[in-house]
């Protein structure tokens, strides 16, 4: 059995000296490993550079910056792997940013009337985008669209502005969409061999310290893959045999990765061959090989050994199967609803929600005072700070508190850039090759991180409004005071006035998660009878812990960005995030090994395992930091279940040492 228990936890105890930045900010600076997106890349250099030559062509420079600056909305939003999410990424928010900039355009220098109209559109902003990616998207154009049409000279008449910058997001949107003919499936299948690689490592890592990293990056893995497939399915209508083949392909990866943990558990590695075949199977999945498969395993002999022995040997047959039947396959986590309910749904979430309505009222306080600051205090081109604002008060981008911070040292990063850019590069012409290197920078610095993005947006949005003010070189002092100022706001208005900012519910999150455990080891070996039905509702059971405990992970990481007392708390649960994740492993192992063969635990030790998970979940409800517990008692070694207890002892012993 691994022994393995300890993963590292970000605090401000790494530091080599007193004297080193804190963690939070050193995190956030720190470039992420992303691989550089060469495609987009590509793409907004031409987006954003095209316009500007048309516009020097046709002697309408600043029609060429609002049809670029459109473009940079689209870039931003390109962010989905399939062709038809890309499609409702770019073109549905471009919409909402012409509403914007139509309503800005339409309160340009009438004071606290622009005031009043951006503070609510502030909220509405807010509100929409607690409804998921693509109103989030939205959200954000419909404030910084509407910020930047009251606080910038715009063409005339009021449609021209709008007009012109759904012109450059749909200019992005088309050159998207070019590959799509030639590589229309293809973002689906990658995400299913995507699934099938990621699973192989794990398989390969059983066993080792590493396994529980690989097993993370299976769960997202199998997330994006089904939110790409079943996201697909739900606007095609009747059923397309390639997307039913490729959700075939997706479901018989699950009993692979339910007998893992099982095989993670025996304590040494599996045969080199396991993962290999697997491998075969992601690159079968990937050129869309069909007949029969070739298998060379090692005969099985342990319940765990025979659990993914069986399952390899189904996902084989189905991923070689080349039309599997329409109307007999398994959706293991539930077809989407159409697309008119999921929006009728979420609407009324969003008007119910009381998160949806205090972010809503947060963020239109902090655009009602940057705007009222502009209205009572001379401040140069102030649109700048309501634009700040927006973008630090993105709640699912990230911290608040370190994202002020780091915008304001990306910002100061890009007007080092802008400084250069307008004191050396005369206006013209010249224009064109600098925004066309400008623009490449934004989806590779936006791939390592938030700081980075933002440097190499800032002197795209100079140069851009540059083109449409003429104030040159002198846009650079007042950009830094500007966002200086809206960082502050941000900071006093929109976190330190609201206690749920820094007072998180990171332990009412993974009290839930863990009565979400207790529930799943009910469902696992409660007193149901073991049907087909009720093993979908446990495989969907499953499937839903564990993203809700990657929701969990991403929410505590956020959260250990925060400064004292939010981080050190984060810190002081994240121990227990590991082995809340590590009891659901183990219950998934013993599931699996009674399925194939291992004697079934009794009732009286199933119940004493909810009990004892759902005091824990009491315990972490209920305190601001980790608990003490009771000692536990030395379970049976020979049950199957003898893990899942070892992992729990470990969880409870957590809150005990932190006490």
């Amino acid at each position: 059995m691994s022994t393995e228990r300890t993963e590292h936890i970000p605090s401000g105890r790494d530091r080599h000296h007193s004297l080193a930045p804190p963690a939070w900010l050193l995190g956030g600076l720190r470039p992420s490993t992303a691989p550089i997106p060469w495609a987009a890349a590509a793409r907004a250099a031409v987006a954003m550079s095209v316009p500007l030559a048309v516009g020097f062509a046709l002697d309408e420079p600043e029609y060429g910056a609002l049809v670029s600056m459109g473009a940079l909305s689209g870039v931003i939003g390109d962010t989905a792997d399939a062709y038809r999410m890309r499609v409702l990424n770019i073109a549905v928010p471009q919409l909402f940013g012409a509403v914007g900039v139509s309503l800005g355009t339409l309160v340009f220098g009438h004071g606290w009337l622009a005031v009043g109209v951006l503070t609510l559109v502030a909220l509405v902003s807010g509100m929409i985008s607690s409804i998921g990616t693509v109103a989030s998207v939205s959200g954000l154009l419909l404030l910084l669209n509407a910020v930047i049409g009251a606080g910038l000279p715009l063409p005339q008449p009021w449609w021209t502005a709008p007009l012109l910058l759904c012109a450059g997001g749909l200019f992005v949107l088309v050159l998207t969409l070019l590959g799509w003919p030639l590589r229309g499936r293809q973002p689906e299948r990658a995400a299913v061999a995507a699934t099938y690689r990621a699973l192989a490592d794990a398989l390969q890592a059983a066993g080792g310290p590493d396994y529980s990293e690989r097993r993370q990056q299976v769960t997202q893995a199998l997330n994006q893959a089904y939110d790409l497939v079943l996201g697909r399915r739900a606007r095609v209508h009747g059923r397309s045999p390639s997307l039913v083949r490729m959700l075939a392909q997706l479901n018989v990866v699950i009993p692979l990765v339910e007998a893992a943990p099982a095989a993670h558990l025996r304590g040494r590695p599996l045969p080199p061959e396991i993962p290999a075949a697997v491998r075969d199977l992601a690159t079968a999945v990937e050129e869309g090989r069909t007949g029969t498969p070739v298998l060379e395993l090692p005969a099985p002999h342990t319940p765990a050994e025979r659990a993914v022995d069986s399952a390899l040997r189904h996902a084989a047959t189905t991923v070689y199967l080349a039309e599997p039947d329409l109307l007999n396959v398994d959706d293991r986590l539930g077809r989407p609803a159409a697309l008119r309910v999921r929006a009728r749904r979420a609407v009324r979430d969003m008007m119910l929600s009381g998160a949806s309505w205090r972010y809503g009222l947060r963020l239109a306080l902090c655009i009602g005072l940057a705007q009222s600051l502009v209205s009572l205090i001379e401040v140069e081109r102030s649109y700048w700070v309501a634009l700040t604002v927006t973008f630090v008060l993105k709640p699912d981008f990230g911290s608040v508190f370190s994202r002020a911070v780091l915008r304001a040292l990306g910002t100061a990063a890009g007007l080092v850039i802008a400084a250069a850019v307008l004191a050396e590069v005369p206006r013209g012409w010249w224009d064109v090759p600098v925004m066309m290197v400008l623009a490449a920078l934004i989806p590779v610095f936006s791939a390592k991180g938030y700081a980075f993005q933002t440097a190499a947006i800032t002197p795209v949005i100079l140069l851009l409004s540059d083109l449409l003010n003429h104030q040159g070189f002198d846009l650079i002092r007042p950009r830094l005071l500007d966002s200086l100022i809206g960082c502050a706001i941000a900071l006093v208005a929109g976190y330190l006035l609201w206690p749920e900012s820094w007072h998180t519910r990171i332990g009412d999150r993974l009290a839930d998660t863990v009565d979400d455990a207790a529930r799943y080891v009910e469902r696992a070996f409660g007193p149901h009878p073991q049907t087909e039905a009720a093993r979908t509702a446990r495989l969907q059971a499953r499937r839903r812990i564990y993203r809700d405990l990657s929701g969990v992970r991403s929410e505590f990481q956020r959260a250990l960005t925060e400064p004292p007392p939010t981080g050190a708390r984060a810190a002081a649960w994240w121990p227990l995030v590991v082995a809340v994740e590590r009891i659901v492993d183990a219950t998934t192992a013993a599931r699996v090994r009674v399925n194939h063969g291992a004697r079934p635990p009794e009732p009286a030790e199933v119940d004493a395992i909810i009990r004892r998970l759902r005091s824990l979940a009491e315990a972490v409800r209920t305190s601001n930091t980790p608990a003490p517990a009771e000692v536990e008692t030395e379970p049976d070694g020979s049950s199957v279940l003898a893990p899942v207890h070892q992992e729990l002892a470990a969880a409870r012993a957590i809150a005990r040492t932190r006490s």
